[in-house]
């Protein structure tokens, strides 16, 4: 490993303030940041600790919502009772995550900012990938790709984003509040993270030295009708093949809003408006169910070794739909 100087913020001011002028990089659980650092693909010179900064109360909000500190662990969160009965597909996505061990580690804002896990970025080995190496091509193109994505890839690469928790968020229009040196914003999680295109080592839109500070949630409209499905290839620590995070409103039986969006089939929560409206304004059933599947993985666009991935789609959107709506499975 590289060797690095490594300080502790003592305020969210004092961590930007640090990150900006030398570069650093943030550290809080280290899960996915420590392990990339070990292999050599994370190369930081400063590590700046913000794990005393306080970031980790989970409290409602004056609109009825709630907001998370991004640095709650995914225990805390995942286990936390306004999360369990308000937003319950969140909860599940975090408990599908990772092992019990790590989820006592890892922080919201560090589980936004992990990294992909797509062999050839996590090897330096593999000399070939855009996100690590600009300019030397996408080996999984052409190589290894069953895991990879399905929408919003291209020539430059491939690669899927990990987080389950990120697209339970998604449905629930969640937004990343985070602070730098030119001031704090808000950022809809839909719009937090990138595709690929001219820069694919870039996963987010945070400006240099931004700190993620807190993930504000709205109020509730699916608590009552929601799922989070993974499929995978092992029940203990894998990462999703394809993933679902649904939500619906129901109203004296039929669906009044929805929420659908897929996970490990791009490089961000993929979310499809036209499935969504689909399911709006009818009574929940198969056969609703299986349009809005197709809906959802309509424009998919496979390669050489994930197409089975599409049909895996269909039939992971369906089943969540059908939890969630309390049908027989």
């Amino acid at each position: 490993m590289k060797p690095f100087a490594f300080g502790h913020a003592d305020s969210v001011d004092d961590a930007i303030r640090t990150a900006a002028t030398t570069g650093g990089r943030y550290y809080a659980g280290g899960t996915n940041l420590l392990d990339l650092m070990k292999t050599g693909v994370e190369t930081p010179d400063v590590l700046i600790d913000i794990g005393r900064l306080g970031l980790t109360d989970i409290t409602t909000t004056a609109d009825g919502g709630v907001l998370i500190g991004a640095g709650a662990t995914n225990t805390a969160v995942a286990n936390h009772a306004l999360i369990r009965t308000r937003y319950p597909v969140l909860s599940q996505a975090i408990l599908s995550g990772a092992t019990t061990q790590l989820r006592n580690m890892a922080t919201v804002g560090g589980n936004l900012m992990q990294r992909t896990r797509c062999p050839y970025f996590m090897d330096p080995g593999f000399p070939s990938c855009e996100k690590r190496s600009p300019g030397t091509g996408c080996a999984a193109r052409d190589g290894f790709n069953r895991e990879h994505a399905l929408f919003g890839a291209d020539g430059s690469c491939v690669a899927v984003h990990p987080s389950d928790m990120a697209v339970a968020l998604t449905i629930l229009d969640a937004t990343v509040h985070v602070r730098g040196p030119g001031g704090a914003r808000v950022i809809p999680v839909q719009r937090f993270f990138t595709l690929p295109g001219a820069d694919p080592g870039r996963d987010n839109t945070l400006a240099p030295a931004e700190l993620i500070v807190g993930v504000g949630l709205p109020p509730s409209r699916y608590a009552d009708h929601s799922w989070y499905l993974k499929v995978r290839d092992r029940h203990s620590y894998a990462f999703a093949l394809v993933s679902v995070a649904v939500g619906l409103e129901v109203t004296d039986g039929v669906i009044r809003s929805a929420g659908l969006a897929l996970g490990g089939v791009a490089a961000m929560p993929w979310r499809t408006g036209d499935a969504e409206a689909a399911l709006v304004g009818r009574p929940p059933g198969r056969e609703v169910f299986r349009r809005a599947a197709r809906l959802a993985l309509a424009g998919a666009r496979p390669l050489r070794q994930n197409g089975f991935k599409v049909d895996l789609g269909k039939h992971a959107v369906v089943r969540a739909l059908t939890v969630a709506a309390d049908l027989p499975v």
